[in-house]
Formats: structure tokens, C-alpha cells, sequence
């Protein structure tokens, strides 16, 4: 794992901005293979999902949407300690998801002058849960459930089918998708799916969704790029990271186990520890070491640890450390130091932030009850993780009487007339100059 010593130096947020260790991936290059593969699934519609499924899955689904009676089954299936996992999961996300919908707001102006805020869900989303090196229910549950809380009427969900269960979406996908009360899944992946939730496949039934959520590899994050503006998207997941603050005081093992346990998720995960203390630094690489040679994908891991994306980086002190982190805007931030109060304080940028020796980013993961979908590659700088907010839109209502747009006509008159559109006054005075 390298190093970036910072010590004797205070770089400028620009210099920290180029400092910062990212994974070699560009969401570009994928664009056009993205959009071949959409404008297909446009012009040919269920045909051309199942050709893709051949093609990038190995395997052709008897039927991309999946019957009512395999979803029934697979939850029944499931295995008990799966499903307590996943109704315990289920519980605590769907509490966390319900604080974040906003209560509905009134202000008065004055007599008859009222704006209300109300915020109003989408009424159909796609929600994409990866099939790749692994097996993802929690994402199932981290995508469906803000969207239950939010309101979202109408849900389809998408997983790309399995070669292993004869094209079938993941058995435990679809348990878990129907433990929830989803009807509507498709056996279906990558970009062709992302294409297939925005513009609809209709002998399929499958209607266009408003909004389409989910992380996914390179090509899904360059399909939802490419059908913006034809329905909304969460963000453009890339590679997992994972930022680990800690001082001496914290247990080496603890950061090494937390830094391994991103690093398995993909040879491009970014793992960085940031301290003010080479003693402890070296500490921690000694643990990872071992993990890392202990550990079921150790070669993915390796792969992880050792690249570009991944580093200790050196620091004078917290501060500056604090500083890293907002230049790195982490997608999971830790912080395990003596007053992580204090760190916290200074933390602008972050997706979800871990606070203490007992709080993994693995805890968020599962049943913390915050949510796993959150910024990658340092867009946690301007955006947010996955939330009820997510498909909620704020919309203002405004209720004027006559007497409370009459004390504002003259303003209006004002401003209209200097933007040289007479007619927006006129629209007020039409009201007030009758005969």
C-alpha cells in the first residue's frame, strides 16, 4: 500500500483535489457501448434484453419479467436466518427512511397570502440491484424500502439473470424483493436494463419509470448517464471507497479489518487510512498484511490495497486530516480517534459517516438502519446518498386572495416592467382594471 506523506505541508483544497487517490475508471469511455445497447433494447424491446442476457450473463431467460408464482416461492424459500436478517434489515432501514420524509409546511405573508410546501413522490420507479461478484439482497431492501417510505406508488426492480439458476433472477433477489410486497421483477442487467426502466418495453408491460436508482458497474453508471433527461437517476455509482481517520489511539486490527472489508468488494475499491501517526500506520499495515493473506478473496483484495486508488496518507494533524477527507469526500468516512466529536465537526463532505471503534462501515451496510447507497469517486462532495428524498419532489403551492395580490401588484408591475415583459403585469392588473 503507498504512502502520500502530507506532513510539513498545507496543500490548498486544489492541491488536495489533485493529491486524492482515485481508482482509473471512466464512466466515458463507456458511453457508447451504453448507448448501443439502450438504443436496442428501444428498437427491438424484449428480444434484445434476452440476446444481452445471452451475451453478458451466459445465459437466455425463458422470460425476462418474473412470474408472480417464482417470486411467492423464492420467498418462501428462503432460508430462515436469511429472512430474519432481512425483515431485522427491513425494520431498522424503513424507521430511518421514514424520518427522512419532511413534514409539509405552511408560511403566511399576511392576510391571504399563503405558500405551502408539500413534497410529492414520484409515481413510478426502477430500481437496479447488480448481480456480479456477488449476491446483494441488502441492496434490494436499501433501494425498495426509501422509496415505500417515500410514497412511490409503483415499483420495478431489476437483477440480471443468474447462469447458475438457469437465467433466473438470484433466488434470494427475488425472495427478498417479494418479502417486501414487489410484484414487478425483471431478469435483467447492465445498460439494457437501465435503457428498459427509462423508455419502457411495452410487451413486456413494463410502463417508463420516473426515476431509476441502484449502483451497478461502469456501464450501468454510463447508461443512467445517458438517459437523464428522460427520467431521473440517484447518482453514477462507480467503485466502492472507503476512508478510515484514526489517531494512535485507536486498534490497528480494527482499521485493517474495516479497510480489507471494502477492498473485497472489487480490484478497483479505494481503502485509505489518514493519521498522524507513522507508529500507527506502520501497525496498521502489519495487521492488513495478515487479513489481507487470511481473507476468502485475498487476490481481489490484494489487487484493491495495492492500486492506485488506495493509500496511507500522513498528516501534521486532525485537522489536516479533516481537511483530506473533504477533498476525498468519502463514500463511508470513519472516524476513530480520541474526541471524534471534534473531527466530526470539521467534516463537510461525506456519504455516511462512522463514528467510534464500534461502528464499521459493514454495520451500514446491513442493520444499522442507514442506507447503503450512497456517492462515489468523490461526489459525496455534491450529492447525497440514497434516501426517501431520493423520490421526493418539493413543490410549492400558493394560495392568494385578491387583497393579498393587490399589495403585491405594484412589485410585480415593477420588476416586469424593468425585465421588459409587460405582459406578466398586465396579468396582474387584468384583475383589477374591470369596468
Amino acid at each position: 500500500m503507498r504512502t502520500i506523506d502530507l506532513r510539513g505541508t498545507r496543500p490548498s483544497t486544489t492541491e488536495l483535489l489533485a493529491l486524492v487517490p482515485r481508482a482509473a475508471t471512466d464512466v466515458s469511455a463507456a458511453l457508447e457501448p451504453a448507448r448501443a445497447l439502450i438504443d436496442a433494447v428501444r428498437e427491438h424491446g424484449e428480444s434484445a434484453l434476452l440476446d444481452q442476457a445471452e451475451r453478458f450473463d451466459r445465459v437466455r431467460p425463458s422470460s425476462v419479467r418474473v412470474p408472480a408464482e417464482e417470486l411467492e416461492a423464492a420467498r418462501d424459500a428462503l432460508a430462515p436466518e436469511i429472512r430474519d436478517a432481512a425483515l431485522r434489515t427491513i425494520e431498522r432501514v424503513r424507521a430511518a427512511s421514514a424520518a427522512q420524509v419532511p413534514a409539509p409546511e405552511r408560511t403566511v405573508l399576511g392576510d391571504g397570502a399563503v405558500i405551502e410546501q408539500r413534497w410529492q413522490p414520484v409515481a413510478r420507479v426502477g430500481l437496479y440491484v447488480p448481480g456480479g461478484k456477488a449476491v446483494y439482497p441488502s441492496s434490494v431492501v436499501m433501494n425498495v424500502v426509501p422509496a415505500q417510505a417515500a410514497g412511490v406508488r409503483s415499483i420495478a426492480l431489476a437483477s440480471p439473470p443468474q447462469a447458475e439458476f438457469g437465467g433466473r433472477v438470484h433466488p434470494t433477489i427475488a425472495g427478498v424483493a417479494a418479502l417486501l410486497g414487489i410484484t414487478e421483477v425483471y431478469a435483467m442487467g447492465g445498460a439494457g436494463a437501465i435503457g428498459a426502466f427509462a423508455h419502457g418495453v411495452p410487451e413486456l408491460g413494463l410502463e417508463p419509470v420516473q426515476r431509476v436508482t441502484g449502483p451497478g458497474n461502469v456501464f450501468v453508471a454510463a447508461a443512467k448517464r445517458l438517459v437523464q433527461g428522460v427520467t431521473g437517476i440517484d447518482a453514477e455509482a462507480g467503485p466502492t471507497d472507503i476512508l478510515v481517520i484514526a489517531d494512535d489511539a485507536a486498534d490497528a486490527d480494527f482499521v485493517a479489518a474495516d479497510l480489507v472489508s471494502q477492498a473485497e468488494h472489487d480490484e478497483l475499491a479505494a481503502s485509505v487510512l489518514v493519521t498522524d501517526s507513522a507508529e500507527f500506520a506502520a501497525r496498521v499495515v502489519a495487521r492488513l498484511e495478515a487479513r489481507a493473506d487470511a481473507t476468502k478473496h485475498r487476490e481481489r483484495v490484494r489487487q484493491a490495497i495495492d492500486g492506485v486508488q488506495s493509500a496511507i496518507v500522513l498528516v501534521d494533524d486532525l485537522e489536516q486530516a479533516a481537511d483530506f477527507a473533504n477533498a476525498f469526500g468519502a463514500e463511508h468516512l470513519e472516524i476513530q480517534v480520541r474526541d471524534a466529536d471534534a473531527v466530526l465537526a470539521r467534516i463537510e463532505n461525506a456519504g455516511a459517516i462512522f463514528v467510534g471503534p464500534y461502528s464499521p462501515v459493514s454495520l451500514g451496510d446491513y442493520a444499522a438502519g442507514s442506507n447503503h447507497v450512497l456517492p462515489t469517486g468523490g461526489q459525496s462532495r455534491y450529492a447525497a446518498g440514497l434516501s426517501a428524498a431520493t423520490f421526493l419532489r418539493p413543490q410549492q403551492v400558493v394560495r392568494y386572495d385578491e387583497q393579498a395580490l393587490r399589495e403585491v401588484a405594484p412589485v410585480i408591475a415593477a420588476l416586469s416592467a424593468e425585465e421588459d415583459l409587460p405582459a406578466h403585469g398586465e396579468a396582474v392588473t387584468a384583475r383589477f382594471d374591470r369596468a
